[in-house]
């Protein structure tokens, strides 16, 4: 059977990511793909093999949009940008977020960041290991950030208000809950990528 001329790749991933945006990773499902396209869920699958392909796609198209291209500046500056550019892109579509983790292997667009990243750790110093792990440090950071600002919020997830926190019980935790209200999520994850960054910086021989 032919494909239908007015389905292409593009499209398909057009209508995931609007299924996504709608109504939020839980309800993700070749069929509500397809029922948004107004076709029959195993006409899909003259376009991708499984579920699986489709959302490699779909991460491709949302982490492709990460510009690698820098500026002259120092070491630490490229990174942050490379870094927060991924936390942009994830928050325009903050529903395809547990794809991007879970698909980020399989992604070129992925690897070209973290070929980029490890480009400029290694120009900052860093060798073997101790670039591996540091790597593998930002990684788990942006991935830890992007399911705190954005789990509670996603269409289709039921978010209960965070209990009060008491004074009395857990002073310092009571303390940096409302020093942590005061920032921006951008600034709040600018400041903790600061602090990655510092520990990536002492690490550097």
């Amino acid at each position: 059977m032919s494909k239908s001329r007015s389905l292409t790749p593009e499209r398909l991933v057009d209508a995931a990511l609007a299924v996504l945006d709608e109504s939020g990773p839980e309800a993700f499902s070749m069929r509500a793909v397809a029922d948004h396209l107004g076709m029959g869920v195993m006409s899909l699958y003259r376009y991708v093999e499984d579920r699986a392909e489709l959302e490699i796609m779909i991460v491709e198209r949302v982490l492709g949009s990460v510009s690698l291209d820098l500026p002259p500046a120092p070491w630490r500056n490229r990174v942050e940008l490379l870094v927060d550019r991924v936390r942009v892109a994830v928050a325009a579509h903050p529903s395809t977020m547990p794809m991007a983790v879970a698909r980020r292997r399989h992604v070129p667009s992925m690897r070209r960041w973290a070929e980029a990243v490890l480009a400029v750790l290694a120009e900052a110093g860093l060798r073997g290991e101790r670039r591996a792990v540091a790597l593998r440090a930002l990684i788990s950071y942006v991935i830890g950030s992007m399911e705190l600002e954005h789990r509670d919020s996603l269409p289709g997830v039921e978010a209960r208000p965070a209990p009060e926190i008491s004074r009395a019980d857990y002073p310092h935790l009571a303390a940096s809950t409302r020093a942590t209200q005061r920032l921006s999520r951008a600034e709040e994850f600018r400041g903790g990528l600061a602090l990655v960054l510092d520990g990536i910086a002492g690490s550097i021989r």
